[in-house]
């Protein structure tokens, strides 16, 4: 065993794991550029098409990004008239993100996205179900250390 083993990208969890991430979202851009939104534009909606209302903080929190990056993807969807931002009434310190009647709209135009997209990607039911669970495992922990 060579002692520069584990600088081998075939020794590389983290990489599968990056162009995995990438091919599935360049997979995403079509049925995407239908509905007219980015894959992190659709996955802020997507929080927001359960929640209606989330805080920019509990949205950061929930989807992994910083502030740097959901600020020009707030202001992108709301220029699109799919979100307002306002601030808290309870904290003036606090932005809230609320969905518009125009954004819960485009849901029924992103219905079919999802289904799309589990045809891409061929793995059964029960690998699907392994790799989420492992993958939110690794979310969890790496979010842990923190």
């Amino acid at each position: 065993m060579d002692k520069y083993d584990s600088l081998k990208l075939e020794n590389q969890l983290c990489f599968p794991l990056y162009a995995c991430s990438k091919e599935i979202v360049r997979h995403y851009r079509p049925y995407l550029d239908e509905i007219d939104l980015t894959y992190t534009q659709y996955i802020v909606m997507m929080v927001l098409w359960e929640e209606n209302k989330i805080n920019v903080k509990m949205l950061g929190k929930r989807l992994f990004l910083d502030s740097g990056t959901l600020t020009p993807l707030l202001k992108s969807l709301e220029t699109k008239g799919y979100i307002t931002r306002s601030r808290s009434k309870q904290d003036e310190r606090n932005l809230d993100v609320c969905i518009t009647k125009k954004g819960i709209e485009l849901k029924d135009k992103a219905i079919n996205v999802p289904k799309s997209m589990s045809s891409c990607i061929k793995l059964s039911p029960e690998e699907a179900e392994i790799l989420y669970k492992t993958l939110y495992k690794i979310l969890s922990t790496l979010n842990d250390e923190q």
